[in-house]
């Protein structure tokens, strides 16, 4: 039995990443991981597999479809899956293993295994090679992540056919036909993934719009956008059943209060997350979670059991690894005594379909429904000169400011790499910048930053190149 300072279980993006912040701050930390490699979902089978795949379905895609606009003309073009597959791999390996060294080189004990409460002060860790073990802490975080919501009684996952995202980053070929079950970041997506390739992909929406939680300007756009990729929405539709028939899948919807079937040969379910805290002993500490397995945490991340706190998917906001990591940080300054934050209002979210999408702050619904005051400015790539040249025009940055202090409270782009033009504004809410501030900032020419400029000076109607 060893006795720690602060125990991490769980060893994702909130995990790791708080164990090495508290081993910097001279902790000594402990990390239990389940899985059997560190990175959680995120890195194992989340955003960096399917970023993997994104990225060589998007190359295949521009090859096919737009080089010869480039007078660059191409023979007979073909992909393998199975090499995408393995490259996909080889980076999540890599990643792991680069954790791994991390850890040891901020000296955090890992351990692989599972952990359960045996009380307050002391966890039981299931080995992952046999057998077992009890260590104490003064201090521990919960840090499980979440796992894929299963619609059991409609569409209960087989692993092959009626999948997760999970194995939809598993395909070892291209389905005729995939029907995607939510028009989430996650189905969006996967759902593109495998449209590129050449499958038929059907969403299927219980809401009436794309991207629900998404500004509605944005909604709008990337439904237009994907519809015209080759994307099939049914929107406003309640799936009512999904199953095997013959050698096919038979996917029961209804429509407008009219049932309705169709056939595909894959099915994914992405229709959310559930926080993992199932088997953590939480009853044996006098910790309750809700119906979603979430647990309730005040400002400092503590439980109804102070010294024991949890992070990342496992507390309410948005399951981001950015988020998680974030979090993570700030309750091993925390634990160290000190002052430990996270500015929810500057956490983005991006959604990886091409074109991108990103966002930081409100929506403009958000601040109709509060009776903000604001006003807005937008911009298309379309007056972009980059843009121009890159071929790729779709979309635009809308920037959302407070009417009478100029703040930037909003901001949503559509368009090339804006996952990585968000982070302009980004620094803007952190730094409480205003419209003006963007503005009067020099930018580079050309490049596609100056849209983020243009929709400045557009949120006070002085845009100079649209």
């Amino acid at each position: 039995m060893a006795n720690f300072d602060v125990v991490f279980i769980g060893g994702g993006p909130a995990g790791y990443t708080g164990a090495i912040r508290a081993g910097q701050l001279g902790l000594n930390v402990a990390c239990i991981e389940s899985r059997g490699s560190l990175g959680g979902t995120c890195l194992n089978v989340g955003c960096i597999p399917s970023k993997a795949l994104l990225q060589s379905s998007e190359n295949y895609h521009q090859v096919k479809h737009k080089f010869s606009e480039h007078g660059i003309q191409i023979g007979k073009l073909e992909f393998d899956v199975a090499q995408m597959l393995k490259r996909k791999d080889g980076i999540v390996s890599g990643l792991t293993k680069g954790i791994e060294g991390l850890l040891k080189k901020n000296k955090v004990t890992y351990i692989k295994g599972k952990a359960s409460f045996v009380n307050p002060n002391t966890v039981k860790v299931a080995l992952t090679d046999g057998g077992s073990e009890e260590h104490t802490a003064k201090n521990f975080v919960i840090s499980t992540g979440s796992s894929p919501i299963e619609l059991r009684s409609i569409a209960p996952f087989d692993g092959k056919d009626i999948v997760s995202s999970t194995e939809a980053l598993t395909f070892d070929k291209v389905p005729e036909h995939l029907v995607v079950v939510g028009a989430g970041v996650i189905g969006l997506e996967m759902g593109s993934v495998w449209m590129r390739l050449g499958a038929k992909v059907t969403v299927i929406e219980a809401l009436d719009r794309v991207l629900p939680p998404m500004d509605g300007a944005v909604s709008v756009e990337m439904k237009k956008i994907l519809e015209k990729q080759g994307m099939n929405f049914l929107l406003g539709c309640k799936l009512l059943k999904a199953e095997k028939s013959g050698k096919s899948l038979k996917v029961t919807y209804e429509q407008e209060g009219k049932s309705k079937d169709l056939s595909c040969d894959k099915v994914l379910v992405a229709v959310g997350r559930r926080a993992y805290t199932d088997g953590l002993g939480l009853e044996n500490v006098g910790i309750a979670t809700r119906k979603d397995g979430k647990i309730d945490v005040n400002h400092h991340y503590q439980t109804s059991v102070a010294h024991i706190r949890a992070v990342g998917d496992v507390i309410d906001g948005p399951m981001l690894a950015h988020k998680a990591d974030e979090e993570g940080v700030a309750v091993a300054e925390l634990i160290a005594g000190k002052p430990g934050h996270v500015n929810y209002q500057a956490i983005p979210n991006v959604v990886y379909t091409w074109p991108e999408v990103a966002s930081v702050g409100s929506t403009e619904e958000e601040l109709k429904a509060k009776g903000v005051d604001y006003k807005v400015g937008k911009i298309p790539f379309m007056a972009n000169g980059r843009a121009r040249c890159f071929g790729e025009t779709d979309g635009f940055v809308k920037i959302i400011a407070d009417a009478k202090s100029d703040k930037i409270i909003g901001a949503h782009i559509i368009g090339p790499n804006a996952s990585e033009l968000i982070a302009e504004l980004v620094i803007g809410v952190e730094f409480s910048a205003s419209a003006e501030d963007i503005g009067r900032s020099s930018h580079a020419h050309p490049t596609l930053a100056e849209v983020m400029k243009e929709a400045a000076l557009a949120v006070d109607k002085r845009a100079l190149n649209f």
